[in-house]
């Protein structure tokens, strides 16, 4: 099938969530919009929904009524009745939404949206009233936003256009190129840094560092408003090791730059079953509030204003 002209040239995004009156993106009032897609494969990623570009269906099995409708209408035989709620063959679903169309519990739904710019502006400018009183904006999330940069772009200069504060969450493994670009468009990048040691952030997210730790860089140069945002994942991060390693970095690149920790939880467990994906951290414990206030100091103490939980 032919491509639109907005399709063509990245205009037309594919979203999976849209959250109103959220707090904890960004300063005051925000609406977050999440984008599908992420060259990270992070192991305790708790929107696994967000990692593909395409639409997916899932199976939320605690609200299946087990009425059956949605597999008498499945013409590629991809559902099948189990007592726990519908399983989905995603080998042989192909995504028409059929079964979504007549489950009335929503208990299968398509994830993955695809809409304009000018679509979720209209959304974003439903609160336009909290962003003036709060001094609150627009947050893109995901995924990896910059995964769809032409559409991120376009969609923050109209937000520009309005006087409407736009902040970012990246991982920073994009091109400087594609960041530099947004440079006059975006208020506030909220950046992930997982760990400093390439070799072990591979083995955890599937790539290397090395842009990411370099983008980091260039952001400060660049004199942008940055907000680091650090996931603390027992067993994997929270080591004395990979800790003095984020310490001296930030120190090193931006002191006394704003730190907010994240702690570990299993919010996104359900989701993995949803699509059908496995999920390894099924023992891993959330770390206590003793260890993440400890690790809190760690950071004050050379200088780093820091919240937990963003």
């Amino acid at each position: 099938m032919e491509k639109s002209v907005e399709q063509a040239e990245g205009l037309i995004g594919r979203i999976f969530e849209i959250e109103r009156f959220a707090v904890n993106d960004g300063p005051g009032i925000r609406t977050l919009v999440f984008l599908k897609g992420c060259s990270l494969r992070c192991i305790w990623c708790c929107n696994p929904e967000s990692q593909v570009h395409r639409t997916q269906l899932v199976s939320w099995k605690n609200r299946c009524l087990n009425c059956g409708y949605c597999i008498e209408k499945c013409e590629a035989d991809a559902l099948t009745k189990t007592p726990e709620g519908i399983v989905i063959d995603h080998t042989r679903c192909t995504v028409c939404g059929t079964c979504t169309d007549v489950c009335y519990a929503e208990a299968l739904v398509l994830i993955g949206k695809e809409m304009t710019p000018e679509e979720v502006l209209e959304k974003v400018l439903k609160d336009e009233k909290f962003y003036q009183k709060s001094e609150g904006g627009v947050t893109f999330s995901g995924g990896e936003p910059f995964d769809q940069s032409a559409f991120l772009l376009r969609t923050a200069e109209l937000c520009k256009e309005h006087d409407i504060h736009a902040a970012v969450e990246t991982c920073g493994a994009v091109s400087w190129k594609t960041l530099e670009a947004s440079l006059p468009l975006i208020d506030l990048f909220l950046y992930d840094l997982k760990m400093i040691d390439s070799s072990e952030h591979k083995q955890c997210t599937g790539v290397p560092n090395d842009r990411i730790l370099d983008n980091f860089k260039r952001l400060v140069v660049a004199d942008k408003e940055i907000r680091v945002r650090i996931p603390i994942i027992p067993g994997y991060n929270d080591g004395d090791t990979a800790l003095g390693a984020l310490v001296k970095f930030l120190k090193d690149n931006a002191p006394g730059i704003p730190v907010d920790l994240l702690p570990y939880h299993r919010l996104g467990r359900s989701k993995y079953d949803g699509l059908g994906i496995g999920y390894t951290l099924d023992a891993l414990e959330p770390p206590s509030s003793e260890r993440m206030s400890s690790i809190r100091k760690r950071f004050e103490v050379e200088g780093f204003p820091v919240t937990i939980g963003g």
